[in-house]
């Protein structure tokens, strides 16, 4: 007996004890009574736990249709009767079927059903190119019967991990917790994803008067009017609040210390007014790069301006979405403003504002309009006066930087 959601094995069950002492006009009865006490989904469901096709089930909700309305009963078939299964009439079909399902192992790479959508439409029609006679729908059942069900891809390959990932996260844990321990400001910094700003098509779906939709750009063309929104974001870990500075330029090493800054000036200082020390935990690179020499030299500058010493904890390479505020403010954002058209950077930073959770998320944004040079490189005595001090474990990942 094979295993079943919890909803299906009594109908399993019921079945197997009863299917010996019912004809065939009985099953069918049996099959389409469960179908409709199940109600939606009943007819597929029935069907998985009995084994009995689709088209058996439904005509057997017909027949109790028909009975109930005082119409004769169709005749039963002696045993044996009717047609032959198509895996008993054609012994090589599951083979056929399994070979172009698995093409990479067991089918022929030049077949051009390799590099198709494998469709019932087109594995049926493969099959009757090779002298198979089955429909779609015979396919699916088939399918279904070996196993197999439509599925989507799932990003779990994160590539190459350091050897010392684990202990890299130990470190971070550690150092968070003695910070958060003394009540010093811990946060975690990242740019989210890009936004191409006008009417275009944001995935997911909202609520709104039936066959009144919002009509957006069928191209996705960027407006050179208004550009794209470039979203970085700090979140608080002890205080579960986050701040987004939304820019339109470039996401540069000066954009993501500048974002930094503000949440300092609007949420940290009045949250921790007597801080003495940062803990920032980020990504390995873009603007916030372990390497970037740029990113040090400006996190040298905000240590000067506001008296803390800065320490930061890179997160190993292949393990960015571990960093907190991905899963802790990045998705509610996009959750909140999902099936709507961000038309302007007023609108997105309006959205990203009025982002909770039941958990008591709280957000604040603000557009920075500032232009941002790129390929800007501190000089040799710029970096020289910088007053950092590099951890024993992976100096390159783990440094504090205090103020000049």
């Amino acid at each position: 007996m094979s295993l079943l959601p919890p909803l299906l094995a009594p109908i399993q069950k019921r079945f197997a004890l009863l299917e010996s002492l019912m004809d065939e006009r009985q099953i069918r009865a049996f099959a389409g009574a469960e179908a409709k006490a199940y109600g939606r989904g009943g007819i597929r469901a029935v069907s998985k736990a009995t084994g009995l096709a689709i088209n058996t089930v439904r005509r057997g909700i017909q027949e109790l249709e028909i009975h109930s309305g005082g119409e004769p009963i169709a005749r039963v078939r002696k045993p044996g009767g009717g047609r032959k299964k198509l895996r008993e009439k054609d012994s090589e079909l599951v083979s056929a079927i399994d070979a172009l399902i698995e093409p990479y192992t067991r089918g022929d790479p030049e077949r051009p059903l390799r590099w198709t959508c494998k469709s019932v439409r087109r594995l049926a029609e493969e099959l009757k190119a090779q002298g198979h006679t089955i429909s779609p729908s015979k396919v699916a059942e088939l399918l279904d019967e070996l196993g197999y069900s439509l599925q989507s891809q799932r990003k779990r390959n994160e590539g190459k991990g350091h050897e010392d990932r684990d202990a890299q996260f130990a470190h971070i844990n550690g150092k968070a917790a003695t910070f958060l321990s003394e009540n010093q400001p811990v946060i975690s910094v990242d740019t989210k994803k890009k936004e191409l700003v006008g009417k275009f098509k944001n995935a997911g779906r909202e609520w709104r008067p039936q066959g009144q939709l919002e009509e957006v750009n069928v191209y996705d063309f960027p407006d050179p009017q208004l550009g794209k929104a470039i979203p970085y974001g700090v979140y608080d870990i002890a205080r579960n609040e986050g701040w987004v500075s939304v820019g339109s330029d470039h996401d540069t090493s000066e954009f993501a210390v500048e974002s930094i800054r503000r949440w300092w000036r609007k949420m940290g200082s009045h949250c921790y007014p007597d801080a003495k020390r940062l803990l920032i935990t980020a990504d390995g690179g873009g603007s916030n790069a372990s390497r970037c020499r740029l990113w040090k030299w400006c996190l040298s500058e905000l240590s000067r301006e506001i008296g803390l010493e800065i320490s930061v904890c890179h997160f190993p390479p292949a393990t960015s979405k571990w960093n907190k505020i991905e899963h802790r403010l990045f998705c509610h954002i996009t959750q909140n403003w999902r099936g709507k058209a961000l038309i302007s950077h007023e609108v997105i930073v309006s959205l990203i504002a009025a982002t909770t959770t039941k958990a008591g998320l709280k957000v604040k944004a603000e557009r920075d309009d500032s232009k941002y040079q790129t390929a800007l490189k501190p000089t040799a005595e710029q970096m020289a006066s910088i007053k950092i001090e590099r951890s024993d474990f992976h100096g390159e990942w783990n440094y504090t930087i205090k103020p000049q």
